[in-house]
């Protein structure tokens, strides 16, 4: 491995493909990380599992499917599933964001 490139982790798998309907979301451990996995149509994001602004779990929030966001239960802030940046206060701080692979079935998370 060359000096300076980051280490990525080799994929874990989640869960089949068809073990979350479309604007649903569910929490995953994995590796010390709480992640939620929100699908929206046949697309598939993956969140840091606790709201920026206080803990508590984003996977138990409402899934906005037009606006590609999700929202924390606890006090309504909202987050781009894309980016992870927070589309609403109180949250001002972002969410980490993770790259997944989906084949064969089933969707994997790549830690970094």
């Amino acid at each position: 491995m060359a000096v300076g490139w980051p280490r990525v982790s080799e994929p874990v798998v989640l869960c089949p493909t068809d073990a979350l309907a479309s604007g649903e979301a569910r929490r995953f451990d994995v590796d010390g990380r709480r992640i939620a996995l929100v699908r929206i149509g046949d697309a598939f994001f993956a969140v840091d599992d606790e709201c920026s602004h206080e803990d508590f779990s984003l996977s138990e929030g409402e899934v906005w499917a037009d606006e590609c966001q999700i929202e924390c239960p606890r006090h309504g802030s909202t987050f781009d599933l894309v980016t992870g940046r927070p589309c609403s206060l109180p949250a001002t701080q972002p969410v980490a964001v993770y790259g997944l692979e989906v084949e064969g079935g089933t969707v994997s998370v790549v830690l970094p």
